[in-house]
């Protein structure tokens, strides 16, 4: 599961534009800011919008991880 503010924080740690982060999912801008809207967000995106951003986010070295009350945003720094 991603949530607005997940996707935000995701772009902020490698430094993408909402634009940057709907080339890279090959979705459009307008879909990615529907998805970072609080009244909307990725729970009313289609499965497959949210696992393009998903994808998207792991092809640029970021992984997110839910458990009870923690969200954890990780970023895999090359060597």
């Amino acid at each position: 599961m991603l949530t607005c503010g997940m996707i935000k924080a995701g772009r902020d740690l490698v430094g993408w534009t909402q634009a940057d982060l709907a080339m890279r999912a090959g979705l459009s801008l307008p879909t990615i800011q529907r998805m970072e809207d609080p009244t909307r967000g990725p729970l009313r995106s289609t499965a497959a919008n949210v696992e393009r951003v998903r994808g998207a986010f792991a092809q640029g070295g970021i992984s997110f991880a839910l458990d009870d009350a923690r969200i954890t945003i990780s970023l895999a720094v090359p060597r």
